[in-house]
């Protein structure tokens, strides 16, 4: 009886650690793709990397994985978003994507949001409810975005825009319906290599007003699309610990954050760095790393409550907090730049070899892998 005490004990203290956001001296952090790591030319995979390790494994209340809570204090958010719809736009079907929305609102005792009571609304890309063929990698991505948008504004309506498959055009199709609906910020949590015919699907995320967010990818140095489009806001990420300084966290450069400069897009006038002549990666960023990653709830993928990273977490949390601001105009991405003291600078850590430069190496002030810093409350958004 001693014995099986005492390992009750280790447990639960493993457990505190995950829910904090630190991850055990013991365990040796391992991941999946949620979708295909390379997708094919014209297409996009989502950025969603699921923890497979024995330390990311859970059951509620007390599950693994950064919590609401946590995500409020680090980035020094307070309720707010009544009246904002935050839509995700994500590839092919989850069918449970409601009830598992509904655990993870229930778990952590924020309210329900449901289709019945109008907070939470699902369509296919052209706005109708003849939904895509179910993909157990999307839908883990897809519960990923809800419940980040959950746990950061936990009184914003959630609109589901589900394309038909993951090609740009469908992804892109799916944007401009999210923007007719009223979505008041559009998160993207997927990408691809760059290539010469990027530039033709700029049109999908040019919408002035609303804030377009998209993942910066998972892959370390390099640029993806779309977050190379000059019309949306490139999030990069981050390694988040409790602990450290008046804030009470720390962050770092997360080591697969995408960065760098593109090939093709054009450099927006707001941006100033001087080593890239067209668009830079990233704008901001949020927590990504796996290692300190979030508790997501999800039952049509790997079933139950798991812990996620990926830039996909950091493009919802971002997206969120533009929803959060109440204050989004013009250009959103452009707002973050003429508010850098809203904003906490992250300083130290890398995500590849670019010579030690800003695009590879986080730094004071701008850098690639995590823009201009996380969220200091809503000023810079």
């Amino acid at each position: 009886m001693k014995l099986l005490s005492l390992l009750a004990a280790a447990a639960m203290a493993a457990t505190a650690l995950a829910t904090a956001g630190v991850a055990s001296a013991q365990t040796t952090v391992t991941t999946v793709h949620s979708c295909a790591a390379t997708p094919a030319p014209g297409y996009a995979a989502c950025t969603a990397l699921r923890r497979t390790d024995a330390g990311a494994r859970s059951f509620g209340p007390a599950v693994s994985g950064l919590t609401p809570a946590n995500l409020q204090s680090a980035y020094k958010l307070s309720a707010g978003g009544a009246g904002k719809t935050v839509a995700i736009v994500d590839a092919q079907d989850d069918p449970n994507a409601e009830k598992d929305l509904g655990t993870y609102r229930s778990n952590f005792g924020l309210p329900a949001c449901t289709t019945a009571n109008g907070c939470f609304k699902k369509v296919n890309q052209t706005g109708g409810t003849s939904y895509p063929t179910g993909d157990t990698g999307w839908s883990e991505e897809i519960s990923l975005d809800l419940d980040m948008v959950s746990a950061v504004c936990p009184q914003c309506h959630i609109l589901l825009v589900e394309a038909t498959s993951a090609s740009y055009a469908n992804l892109g199709t799916a944007v401009n319906e999210a923007v007719k609906l009223g979505a008041t910020a559009v998160s993207n949590s997927y990408g691809g290599g760059e290539s010469s015919a990027e530039t033709s699907y700029d049109t999908y995320y040019n919408h002035p007003g609303v804030a377009i967010t998209v993942s910066s990818g998972d892959s370390g140095y390099g640029v993806e699309y779309p977050a190379a489009s000059r019309y949306v806001t490139a999030v990069g990420g981050t390694h988040l610990t409790a602990g450290g300084g008046t804030r009470g966290w720390t962050e770092t450069a997360w080591s697969g954050a995408g960065s760098g400069c593109s090939a093709y897009e054009p450099k927006p006038t707001w941006q100033k760095d001087t080593s890239c002549s067209r668009r830079t990666v990233a704008d901001v960023s949020a927590v990504a790393d796996p290692a300190t990653g979030v508790a997501v709830y999800d039952s049509y993928g790997e079933s139950g409550w798991l812990v996620f990273g990926g830039t996909s977490v950091a493009s919802p949390i971002v997206a969120s907090v533009y929803a959060l601001s109440g204050n989004v105009s013009g250009v959103p991405a452009s707002l973050a730049y003429s508010h850098t003291g809203s904003l906490f600078d992250v300083t130290s850590g890398s995500n590849g070899s670019c010579g030690g430069t800003y695009l590879c190496t986080a730094k004071t002030g701008y850098d690639g892998p995590t823009g201009l810093g996380t969220p200091n409350g809503t000023g810079a958004f």
